[in-house]
């Protein structure tokens, strides 16, 4: 049985530390008992001090409402009561407990000495596939009542009824994955084990048929694959709805409100041209066109008609999850017709069966790990693809992936390949009419001849602006510390018994003979780690003396120029990294012979020999890989790649990275990829500088003659949605020091925090500045009532600060590069957006210097070609972050006073939509902000 009783607590505090003298203002306790929540207790906490106002924000707890309540003394009594014979439970336990314990032993009690339960960790196994595991998150999930988010009856009520509600999920699991699952609890950091033991038991005594979806092969229960479908020829009846009144009939039956755009008619129209007419064509769309059905719709027409897949890429998975679970699904409902959908990702995407099976019978002593299995035995109940992107892995889980990854076959016999998620995938993309890819399988493709994805002709490029970017980063190389370590110390010497060690016991075993012994195949292992160190050491100390020459910055870059490679100051790092190449190629040549032999003996080994020899094939692929790279890197770059060391001071050589980018690689893509296809689309809604392509069409490799270029203006009413104010009283930043700089925008940002009562994006485009304003707000003691959050500062991804910023009514997000684009925060979330900075490149970053000096060569002018349309692309990109939806109002804030005083301002205020623009000093624009809003 399930332990009898579980008592799920949740405490508000005043701060996160006990020790510092933090205490609890709110406690509440749910006992659950068979399934039910059979007892409840809460109670207000008299702390002794003044409660925070981040945490009454937080909290909605104020000092009045705890003013009359009970010092935590006084209910220690019916806590512990409560906790008698129990599991302690609570959504990250360890602060809870903890806290708990703490205030227990300052009252003269003892501790609580049960075993305790995380609602977390037994999120992580029993959701693998959850965006995140907060606790609001995980409630709108499950649709629970969360009425009052951060006071404890609210939360310790959510988290009995998700406990409850993982109890019964993990009850429905197949009974082989239950012992697997159970097999590894003993490594979790809560008692969970007794739970796992307990469902498992009782699952024994009443053995059911496992679900008609699933199958068990070779011990692991996993859900059966979906048919592959037969191979429809071009449908006949699939006529593509030319006229107005037919595109609206078909819309209007499926969308419930359906609103005709003529700007999504007019681009299904011309998407429809281009590919039945075997044209190149670049559309921008502004936000509200409806792009996506603009270019979904005709290109299911053409792919049936035709009878060939139009591939569809797309930059980011968030686009390719809504494309996959609403557009295209919209789109299966609406036609009278059916098609097929895929989406296909690089093979390092996909789960190795073969490889998983086999580290199931590792004995498990890691953490992450344990965890990590548990999460992938769950996950193989419900998943169609085996792709990593559904699953939510730690970092340590992600190293562990790198090891159970697919790279292809390098045995003869894989038991799984029937059930291969990879091989599925592409038998599924052979029969797709729409093959839904990512930028960089798309261009994986090109290099490798066109063996990634099935033959196609036809393709949609949407998120193209990132299309350049995509391909520099594609077709370059980067070598960075960690990831060298990382993959190099796979390998080990013989003590470490790491994959060398695994490979000399099959050596001796099966009596396969080598040019080098053991033990002298381990100094050499030996001497090349010493090599590899060495070689970062010289190059680290290169970086250094670079570096002294700007002071005050931690992150910085430096180029390798052609010159600087080739000079007598470089020559060391060159002959260290000769050194380290020749080492990997001797131990290649070594390793090659070992696995050579080994690879006769096939037949012999037994499966978990056989999946090392998987890991080591894999592992070769990466050590070849790296030598590679350090070879086109330092000692046959071509005199227009841009080489550059980053990496931050305070933590080299780890945080240090090597990358090589073509400066240019219209050119490649021309040859390689349009002048290869009958008709590629590429859509944005930022893709013109002053309602021009030639920016986008030069960096992609089209001039004018080679595509179609159309621009479909936003439906939205900017000029009554929005309005945009410049300050007259923020000096110019030429003209001022830094320091002086941020306290002028700090001060004015100050004032329009409390004119919105926050719902302020506030982009920057360097870190430095972004932590030298949050700071300065912060420490003013003005916000107190606002929650501030900072990329870099504040924990949490993009997404995570996203999320954390709508939730909270007076809050402001300040964010750097990332947060110029693809940030979505759509109604009353967000209503001021200030750019403090026109997103100019600096002139020293890398790929900008080269680019400038390339366009020098020819003769061109490189801030007009290159970093003015740049920045304003950024700027466009930025500006788009407000108006989301064509309920949307809101006001944008330019400090950077040069789009009024410089010449090249107007560009930017010509390429954006059109929109009233207002200046003026600080109170001005206040009261202007207060009226609009």
């Amino acid at each position: 049985m399930v332990p009898h009783k579980i008592v799920v607590v949740d405490l508000e505090t005043t701060g996160n530390s006990p020790k510092k003298g933090d205490k609890i203002i709110q406690l509440a306790a749910m006992v659950v008992q068979d399934g039910t929540i059979v007892d409840s207790y809460t109670s207000f906490v008299n702390p002794g001090l003044p409660i925070p106002s981040f945490i009454e924000e937080l909290t909605g707890i104020n000092d009045e409402m705890v003013e009359d309540a009970p010092e935590f003394s006084e209910i220690a009594p019916k806590v512990l009561e409560l906790l008698d014979g129990a599991v302690f439970c609570a959504h990250n336990v360890q602060f809870d407990l903890g806290f708990l314990q703490s205030e227990l032993e300052e009252a003269g009690y003892n501790p609580f000495s049960g075993p305790s339960f995380d609602t977390v960790e037994l999120a992580k196994i029993t959701l693998p596939t959850a965006d995140s595991y907060k606790l609001t998150e995980l409630s709108d999930r499950f649709s629970f009542n969360h009425s009052r988010p951060h006071q404890a009856d609210s939360d310790a009520l959510v988290t009995a009824e998700l406990l409850i509600h993982f109890i019964e999920r993990l009850a429905r699991l197949p009974l082989v994955t239950l012992e697997q699952v159970e097999s590894l609890s003993s490594w979790l950091k809560s008692d969970l084990s007794l739970l796992f033991s307990s469902i498992l038991a009782e699952k024994r005594r009443s053995i059911a048929d496992i679900d008609p979806g699933l199958e068990v092969f070779r011990g692991i229960a996993l859900k059966k694959k979906l048919d592959i479908p037969q191979n429809e020829t071009g449908s006949t009846e699939a006529v593509y709805p030319q006229g107005e009144k037919e595109k609206s009939a078909l819309l209007s039956a499926s969308l419930a409100g359906f609103e005709k755009r003529d700007g999504q008619f007019l681009m299904m129209d011309k998407v429809h041209e281009a590919m039945t007419s075997n044209k190149h064509i670049i559309i921008e769309a502004g936000t509200g066109v409806g792009k996506s059905l603009g270019y979904l719709l005709p290109a299911v027409y053409f792919s049936k008609q035709a009878g060939k897949p139009v591939v569809l890429s797309t930059y980011t998975i968030q686009l390719q999850e809504q494309l996959l679970e609403k557009e295209i699904n919209f789109l299966k409902g609406m036609l009278d017709f059916s098609f097929n959908a895929v989406l296909l990702k690089g093979k390092n995407h996909y789960l190795n069966l073969f490889k998983f099976e086999q580290s199931l019978t590792e004995e498990e002593n890691q953490y992450d790990i344990a965890i990590t299995k548990m999460q992938i035995l769950v996950w193989l109940t419900t998943t169609d693809t085996g792709d990593v992107d559904e699953l939510n892995l730690t970092s340590g889980g992600r190293l562990f992936w790198n090891r159970i990854r697919h790279d292809g076959w390098h045995i003869k016999k894989d038991p799984w390949i029937g059930r291969d998620f990879y091989l599925h995938a592409r038998n599924m993309s052979k029969k797709a009419d729409l093959i839904v890819t990512n930028h960089s399988m798309l261009l994986s493709d090109l290099v490798s001849d066109g063996k990634l994805l099935p033959s196609y002709g036809t393709v949609i490029i949407d998120e193209a602006h990132h299309l350049e970017k995509s391909a520099r980063n594609h077709f370059g190389k980067i070598i960075d510390y960690l990831s060298v370590k990382f993959v190099i110390g796979q390998l080990g010497i013989l003590d470490q018994k790491q994959l060398f060690y695994k490979l000399e016991n099959m050596m001796e075993k099966y009596s396969v003979k080598a040019d080098l012994h053991s033990f002298e195949l381990d100094l050499e292992i030996s001497h090349f780690y010493r090599e590899i160190e060495e070689c970062f050491t010289v190059i680290t100390s290169l970086f250094l003396k670079q570096s002294k020459r700007r002071r005050g910055i931690q992150k910085i870059q430096m180029r390798l120029t052609h010159s600087l490679l080739t000079s007598p100051e470089w020559m060391p790092a060159v002959m260290s990294v000769e050194r380290v190449i020749s080492q990997m190629k001797k131990l290649e040549k070594e390793m090659g012979l070992r696995l050579k032999g080994l690879k006769e003996k096939e037949d012999s080994l037994n499966d978990a020999e056989k999946a090392s020899l998987e890991e080591f094939y894999s592992f070769m692929g990466e050590w070849s890989e790296l030598r590679s790279h350090f070879h086109e890197v330092f000692l046959s770059a071509e005199e227009k790649d841009v080489i550059w060391l980053e990496g931050d001071l305070r933590s080299l050589p780890n945080s240090l990275v090597i990358q090589s980018q073509m400066a240019s690689v219209g050119k490649k893509l021309k040859q390689s990829f349009f002048d290869q296809k009958e008709t590629v689309i590429m859509t944005s809604a930022t893709l013109t500088v002053q309602n021009s392509f030639k920016y986008f069409q030069e960096e992609v490799g089209l001039a004018g003659h080679d595509a179609d270029t159309v621009r479909i203006t936003s439906p939205f009413n900017y000029s009554e949605m929005t309005k945009l104010f410049i300050p007259t009283d923020v000096p110019e930043i030429q003209n001022v020091s830094l320091d002086d700089y941020v306290e002028a925008i700090a001060t004015h940002l100050i004032g329009v925090a409390q004119a919105t009562k926050g719902r302020m994006l506030v982009l920057f485009t360097a870190f430095d500045m972004l932590r030298k304003t949050h700071d300065l707000m912060k420490d003013s003691g003005l916000l107190e009532d606002f929650v501030l959050m900072a990329q870099g500062i504040s924990s949490g991804s993009r997404t995570r600060l996203t999320k954390n910023f709508q939730r909270f009514d007076k809050a402001i997000l300040f964010g750097t590069s990332s947060f110029w684009e693809g940030v979505d925060i759509p109604g009353e979330d967000l209503s001021c957006l200030v750019l403090v900075r026109l997103p100019f490149s600096p002139p020293d970053e890398p790929v900008a210097q080269a680019k400038s000096e390339f366009l020098k060569s020819e003769g061109k002018n490189p801030f007009s070609q290159y970093s003015l349309p740049e920045a304003i692309l950024r700027f466009k990109q930025g500006v788009g972050r407000l108006i989301r939806r064509n309920t949307d109002r809101g006001i944008v804030i330019v400090f950077d006073r040069r789009i009024i005083t410089a010449r090249y301002g107007r560009a930017f205020l010509d390429s954006i939509p059109d929109m009233p623009v207002s200046q003026g000093e600080l109170h001005e624009m206040v009261e202007l902000i207060e009226e609009w809003l």
